[in-house]
């Protein structure tokens, strides 16, 4: 299978992408968590606080604000214990057992992992890895790397005057080992949910930050010791006290290649445990990881905004309303994806233009892909399906942020179809009033960026579906996120051909009920 074939696989023909005989050895399965052996580490403070509600002015950060920040962006902070059915069964294999965190993941996998360079008082400068599940940073490389990371960067940014560097990275076998080839897909979504839990989390700590998709890959993954077979960085968060300096791209003064920054540091080969015994391969993965990578900073690429061509009858202005304050802790903790707990209840005019006015505005983040100087239009679109709207018809949408409107494109309850088109029947979406469908660029950015154009994609759908998660929970309201749905009956439904778009992602959105599990808070 070529490439081009795999990921048109990924979206429309998904019983193509793995093998129709996959059987998922669950008793072999690898930690939801990468775990360092051998190496020096530093305990993170447990006090963390308990409410994020007000923003914090910026100011110097510590260890000890390090550690609250990296415990709500990726922290481990609940475990559940859930039963797979309710018949009376002593059988353990009946029960589910899973550790949480508040980024959402695919059955709970969490392939992605964080590290970060580090230069503040009271710790060694270096890289460190997030150990989630002791809650502390284990040294993987010990130095200042200011230069070195700039370069991989192609001198985009100022890392001498950021206090940290951000790394979000995917381990391949963490998800693999349930959804084969079909990981791909998740990863991207994962690792974008991810960064926009960690871009809503700076704010309140008073961090400034900004995204950088690309960079030298292979650079930045010989710097953290990661073996490109098993792992490798998907995105690149500075975060500094003010605004960090991005330099134009023009103000280079050498072309610095993945190959010449690698011989400027020895390489590391630090230990580490995956728990499986048996790890099966995955040559399409490693085979797109390569085919995305980039070699030199001459393949650095900025995006042209277009303008997006929507079919529509007419137009519904929704009412501006204040931005929404929340208490971010408390929208976390309150997130949930109710699957077939979902209950149909009313959702009025100003809760549906207060999610979306939330989720838009909250979505303008810097980033090394928008233009300078420019205004920026998103390169991810925000669709949706409507029942029992208070003031709406039943009937499918596109919204337009900047104008804040719905665009009616087709009228009608819509729920049927939707529920037919799911692979897995897991959701009940008749008891869904909100149905949105996150969409983007149906060639997925490939002309000016090649296959690193997908990967980009997925992770602005998914930091687009974290703001919408986080604005439905400070709502009241849950959603659960889907990929088994049959993209071509929404594509038809919202009309995307005509905008060049394809749906990417599925959240339904509404009122629950809590299903039957125990579950725990791990905070102190």
């Amino acid at each position: 299978m070529n490439l081009d074939e795999f990921l048109h696989n990924l979206h429309f023909a998904i019983d193509k992408v793995s093998p129709p005989d996959w059987e998922v050895d669950w008793k072999d399965a690898p930690l939801p968590y990468k775990i360092y052996r051998g190496l020096p580490f530093f305990s993170l403070s447990l006090e963390v606080p308990l409410s994020l509600e007000e923003w914090e002015a910026p100011a110097a950060s510590d260890l000890r604000k390090i550690g609250h920040f990296l415990w709500y962006v990726y922290g481990i902070t609940q475990f559940a214990e859930t039963k797979a059915s309710f018949a009376a069964t002593e059988n353990e294999e009946d029960v589910n057992y899973s550790y949480r965190r508040f980024a959402p993941s695919g059955g709970a996998l969490y392939p992605n992992e964080l590290y970060i360079y580090l230069h503040i008082e009271n710790v060694p400068a270096g890289v460190y890895h997030y150990d989630a599940a002791h809650h502390r940073l284990v040294l993987v490389r010990e130095g200042h790397f200011d230069s070195y990371i700039e370069r991989a960067l192609g001198h985009r940014c100022e890392v001498s005057a950021c206090f940290a560097t951000v790394f979000v990275s995917t381990m391949f076998w963490k998800n693999f080992y349930k959804y084969n080839n079909f990981a791909y897909r998740l990863q991207g979504l994962d690792a974008g949910v991810l960064i926009g839990q960690l871009l809503e989390t700076a704010k309140r700590f008073g961090f400034a930050s900004g995204v950088y998709f690309q960079f030298l890959d292979r650079a930045i993954n010989h710097l953290l010791g990661l073996s490109e077979t098993e792992e490798s960085v998907y995105a690149m968060i500075p975060l500094s006290v003010e605004a960090t300096n991005w330099v134009s791209q023009k103000s280079r003064d050498r072309m610095d290649s993945a190959a010449g920054l690698c011989q400027q540091l020895p390489p590391i080969h630090n230990e580490h445990f995956v728990k499986s015994h048996k790890i099966h391969k995955f040559p399409l993965l490693i085979k797109m990881n390569e085919a995305a990578m980039l070699d030199t900073v001459d393949g650095l690429k900025q995006m042209e905004t277009r303008e997006k061509t929507i079919g529509m009858a007419s137009v519904i202005k929704l009412p501006y309303v204040e931005r929404m304050s929340y208490d971010l802790a408390e929208a976390c903790r309150r997130r949930y994806s109710p699957g077939m707990d979902f209950i149909l209840g009313k959702v009025n005019l100003v809760q549906l233009a207060a999610l979306l006015q939330e989720a838009a505005a909250s979505f303008n983040y810097r980033n090394d892909l928008d233009e300078k100087h420019r205004k920026r239009e998103p390169r991810v679109s925000l669709y949706g399906c409507f029942h029992n709207i208070e003031g709406i018809p039943d009937g499918a949408y596109h919204y337009d942020g900047d104008k804040h409107v719905l665009q009616q494109i087709r009228l009608g309850d819509h729920r049927f179809r939707l529920q037919s088109g799911l692979s897995v029947g897991n959701v009940n979406l008749f008891q869904v009033p909100l149905c949105f469908h996150v969409a983007g660029d149906n060639n997925h950015y490939k002309e000016k960026l090649g296959f690193r154009g997908y990967r980009i994609q997925q992770m602005e759908a998914g930091m687009l579906v974290q703001r919408l998660l986080l604005a439905a929970s400070a709502l009241g309201l849950g959603g659960h996120p889907l990929l088994g749905f049959d993209v071509k009956v929404c594509d038809e439904l919202y009309q995307m051909e005509e905008a060049g778009e394809t749906s990417l992602i599925q959240i339904p959105i509404g009122h629950f009920r809590e299903r039957a599990w125990l579950k725990g808070r791990i905070q102190t």
